[in-house]
């Protein structure tokens, strides 16, 4: 079945969107690109996907359906395997008695209806065309149908776990190896690894409590409650993890550190394990760094304005330091590699020394530390000196040896890009004088310094709504609302007299999709380039406060300032932009 060009033309002109000579000329246009006259017509504006989808159904003479807000029962999802599905954009959606209906994008798809009646004869196959964004909101229901048999198989596997009396611990390298290799274990964890991608979390806890063990996900930076086994699988699944990340399996009184990868032609992650004595057995966390991750631009991150300029301009800079600040966990290694796959091209020579190397980046010459062997940040960076490197990434200044170290490459004609653990952007300055740096040192080599927090992005539907006299007091011990007030008119975004009271902000609507209303995130920043001023303010040693009032004088942003911008455009909430302010 295929709607024939000059039907599409007669329906379309009787509809009164397109004249004949448009549509002559539209067609010739598809016909010299090798394309279909329906990619023009859309990709110009002439007609939306959707409209163009209603107008071949009502041409074919099937029916059309809107998924998009449907929910389907996962039995009749099952009908046609997520492979399937994919594959050819065709979802099985509903079924009454032996007939069942399926919602496809392409009418002349024979292949998969002839492969869905050989596979179900004992089904009546009904076609139904549908939008690709419907088809895409069927798909990720698979997604939820798994997870819901991944909490099953975990409920299943526990229970078949012999269970150890008390007075019969499990000490014996042996037995425990044993245990490791049981196949109830094994499923669990696998389980436990595949949940956590599917829910894109970054990190899994595994914590044993008096009773049982509670495993937790971190996703989009919140922690949440995954679910709970019984305390019998406690041995067993640090075993496992033990068995995959190479570590000592008698060892139950030191934090023991490693890593192993899990790979299916889905996805393929590195995960970074961490096992630490406590009360009640061995507590496991296990970061899952995607390897097929792609490097952001700095758009994609939040940087925007000004603030984006200081970067890119700081960055075409052959020497210096570009320091990226922050707590744990705020994205400052993700800013790092954005960075370096900017300034990654075949004329220069990067070297990383990194602990641990979280993304593998092609072209870029990455060491990981490793203290046992006496391989350090200090140690590595010096040996890096000797590689002949244009840019070189020091994954975090820790100690006053490898703030020397930074600071003596930058003055000799590299450009070294590291992160600090400090709240702002301005308080690396006296974090780099408590490490025993000069200041007339740091004046001479610091080019630009970034704070970052990561903000979670509403998703879905938003609601607006303003603020209240009482929300702006409390907001106020946080920002001076003046300068936000005149920062969003700088922006555009609201009339030169309106004030705050009357500007509209949004709060996400949560749906079954997005139970909080957000998914992913994005950065809010500061960005402090170190100009003849502030270089100034540096050799004669002054405050935190004076470098950013100086700072703010000459353009800055604070971090809770380009909070409020991102929250006014409807990117994040305010609640979000305080949260990770006052954490």
């Amino acid at each position: 079945m295929k709607v024939e060009p000059q039907q599409l033309k007669a329906f379309m002109m009787d509809a009164g969107l397109i004249s004949e000579e448009r549509f002559e000329e539209c067609l010739k246009k598809a016909q010299s690109r090798g394309i279909r006259i329906e990619d023009i017509l859309v990709s110009e504006g002439i007609i939306s996907e959707n409209d163009l989808r209603k107008l071949e159904a009502y041409i074919l003479g099937i029916p059309f359906v809107d998924l998009e807000k449907e929910t389907i029962d996962p039995e009749v999802l099952k009908i046609i395997p997520e492979p399937v599905a994919r594959a050819n954009n065709i979802v099985a959606f509903r079924k009454k008695g032996n007939d069942v209906e399926v919602a496809m994008l392409d009418p002349e798809d024979l292949r998969a209806i002839e492969f869905l009646k050989k596979a179900y004869p004992n089904f009546r196959i009904l076609p139904r065309l549908t939008t690709p964004e419907s088809i895409k909101h069927v798909l990720r229901q698979y997604q939820k149908t798994l997870e819901a048999e991944f909490g099953e198989i975990i409920k299943k596997e526990a229970g078949e776990i012999k269970t150890i009396k008390e007075e019969e611990k499990i000490e014996e390298k042996e037995e425990l190896e044993k245990m490791a290799m049981e196949l109830p274990i094994i499923k669990i964890v696998d389980t436990l690894i595949k949940h956590a991608i599917l829910q894109r979390a970054s990190d899994i806890h595994i914590e044993p409590m008096e009773k049982e063990v509670l495993v937790r996900y971190r996703i989009d930076g919140i922690l949440r409650d995954a679910m709970t086994l019984p305390k019998i699988a406690a041995s067993g699944i640090v075993a496992r993890i033990k068995v995959l990340s190479n570590l000592r399996m008698d060892e139950h009184r030191l934090p023991q550190d490693g890593r192993f990868k899990v790979e299916t032609p889905e996805y393929k992650y590195s995960i970074r394990v961490s096992v630490m004595p406590v009360f009640d057995g061995e507590k496991i966390v296990m970061r899952l760094l995607p390897e097929t991750a792609r490097g952001f631009t700095l758009e994609q991150l939040g940087f925007r304005g000004k603030a984006l300029e200081d970067v890119q301009l700081n960055l075409r800079k052959p020497v210096g330091m570009i320091l990226v600040c922050g707590p744990t966990g705020s994205g400052k290694t993700t800013t790092l590699y954005s960075m370096i796959e900017i300034l990654n091209n075949p004329g220069v020579n990067i070297c990383t020394i990194e602990d641990p190397i979280e993304y593998r980046m092609p072209r870029v010459n990455q060491t990981q530390v490793n203290p046992k062997i006496g391989l350090t940040f200090a140690a590595g960076l010096r040996a890096l000196l000797r590689q002949d490197p244009d840019i070189i990434m020091v994954g975090e200044i820790r100690d006053n040896e490898t703030a020397s170290l930074a600071i003596n490459a930058a003055l000799t004609g590299h450009l070294v890009l590291s992160t600090l653990h400090t709240n702002s952007a301005a308080g690396a300055i006296p974090r780099l004088i408590d490490m025993k740096v000069e200041p007339f040192l740091i004046a001479s080599t610091l080019n630009l310094i970034i704070g970052q927090r990561l903000v979670r992005k509403i998703a879905g539907e938003k609601e607006k709504y303003y603020l209240k006299e009482s929300e702006l007091d409390n907001i106020a011990r946080y920002c001076n609302l003046d300068r936000i007030l005149q920062i969003l008119r700088e922006e555009n975004l609201i009339r030169p007299n309106q004030p705050l009271t009357k500007v509209p902000f949004y709060r996400p609507k949560p749906t079954k999709e997005y139970p909080d209303g957000y998914k992913g995130r994005i950065g809010i920043f500061e960005v402090l380039p170190v100009t003849q001023t502030i270089k100034e303010l540096i050799v004669k040693e002054s405050n935190i406060d004076e470098i950013e009032e100086q700072a703010k004088k000459e353009g800055m942003r604070t971090m809770v300032e380009d909070g409020f911008v991102k929250a006014a455009l409807g990117i994040t909430t305010i609640e979000e932009v305080l949260r990770v302010i006052t954490e």
